[in-house]
């Protein structure tokens, strides 16, 4: 049986999941400090990259 694909999350999810707002998910975009997808207006996550992410340090060192 194949692996089912990761669901994508959206903006508010990540945000929620990481404690932080909107904006700040928005700056980090734009700093292109987090792994994102854009589809048409939205932002789309992969929450084992985010994971990664968090794991690595790097959130910590955003300034």
């Amino acid at each position: 049986m194949p692996n089912k694909p990761e669901k994508w999350s959206n903006l508010e999810e990540i945000a929620e999941c990481l404690g932080v707002s909107k904006d700040t998910m928005r700056n980090w975009i734009k700093k292109g400090v987090i792994s994102h997808c854009r589809i048409g207006k939205q932002f789309k996550f992969k929450i084992s990259e985010v994971d990664a992410w968090v794991n690595s340090g790097k959130s910590a060192k955003i300034n």
